[in-house]
């Protein structure tokens, strides 16, 4: 009798510790990367619609994935390499020099820098919060995410050297172009106070740019090689989720995208190829990384190398990270500014460089 009036009580403990384990899984899923959950969510469901599609996405993926490897071990460290010896601070320091001057000197920095838009971030928050002009700031914003070190070893790679110079081309150029349209803007009386509130010194949270001389041999700095390990960590998983997801989604498009329908809208005899590619790419909010490998399969499906510079810039540009971080820093008026310049500038280098190829 005891039993069966305390074996109610003694189930309480065990619905309550069930509903605690189903709490803590809601809350480690939540706190998990995205990129990695899209992925983990994408073979979940090709596990339940299509076991064989399933299983065969997951030998591209890997096989591609080796493939690449070598490329993003160099890539990696390369940027770490250049993060440890302090070349944020020498781009610090440059784009503080006259405003003309700091434009072409920004646009430079961030087709060539090894920092993506996520990595820049602080140092943009820094010049801004330091009275940097917003010109020489939009310049840099503009080109860094469209290229850096492992970009361009991905790229050349995945596309070949000459698409790849293309895009970096086009990186310093949008880079000036942006620069010299803001500076306009700005004289016209525009942008007075770019920055939102609470954005400034002290404000952010963003420390300043403490001094930081280069030093190409850093492993002789305990400092300097935390950094180093730090951010080789940072970028080797940063790449790795990108990349994973990129060939997971181009194993698919191989099968279930058709070749005819690429080439029909995106191919070099549309006549919206590129402002559809632009249409697409801006609001997509592709990671640079992931677009190499799946512009890579389009332009084997037929999409024409303008249309595919101007996606990627398109996208490179207005990519999650490099967005949200321009939303976070400035007023609504300037993040639409830098949509403008990115919808506009992508346009015009897709034109650009399919009008070459023509000749």
């Amino acid at each position: 009798m005891t039993d069966i009036i305390e074996s109610p009580r003694l189930q309480e403990p065990r619905r309550g510790g069930l509903a605690s384990l189903v709490s803590e899984a809601i809350a480690r899923l939540r706190r998990a990367d995205r990129v990695w959950l899209a992925l983990g969510g994408l073979f979940l469901v090709l596990l339940v619609v299509d076991l064989d599609q399933a299983a065969d996405s997951a030998v591209f993926t890997l096989r591609a994935f080796a493939w690449i490897f070598p490329f993003l071990a160099a890539s990696v460290l390369l940027a770490a390499w250049l993060k440890a010896a302090g070349a944020d601070h020498i781009i610090g320091a440059s784009v503080s020099r006259a405003p003309g001057l700091a434009i072409v000197i920004a646009a430079a920095a961030g087709a060539f820098s090894p920092f993506c838009s996520c990595g820049v971030v602080p140092l943009i928050a820094a010049l801004l919060a330091a009275g940097v002009p917003l010109p020489a700031v939009m310049a840099f914003w503009i080109a860094s995410p469209l290229m850096d070190p492992e970009q361009f070893i991905l790229m050349t790679a995945t596309l070949g050297i000459g698409f790849t110079l293309a895009k970096t081309v086009a990186a310093f150029a949008l880079g000036l172009a942006a620069g010299a349209a803001t500076w306009a803007v700005q004289g016209a009386g525009a942008f007075a106070a770019p920055l939102r509130p609470g954005i400034g010194c002290g404000g952010c949270g963003t420390a300043a740019l403490a001094p930081m001389p280069l030093r190409w041999a850093f492993w002789h700095e305990a400092d300097r090689r935390g950094l180093f390990g730090a951010e080789a960590r940072s970028v080797s998983l940063f790449l790795a989720k990108w990349l994973l997801l990129a060939f997971a989604i181009e194993s698919l498009m191989t099968v279930w995208l058709p070749a005819e329908v690429i080439a029909a809208n995106l191919g070099g005899d549309a006549a919206f190829a590129i402002p559809l590619a632009v249409a697409i790419g801006v609001p997509a909010y592709l990671n640079g990384f992931a677009a190499i490998p799946l512009v890579g399969e389009l332009m084997q499906m037929g999409m024409a190398p303008g249309a595919a510079l101007a996606f990627l810039i398109a996208g490179g540009v207005t990519s999650l990270p490099a967005s949200m971080a321009v939303f976070a820093l400035v007023r609504r008026p300037v993040f639409l500014w830098y949509l403008v310049l990115a919808a506009l500038g992508s346009l015009g280098a897709g034109f650009a460089y399919q009008a070459v190829l023509a000749v």
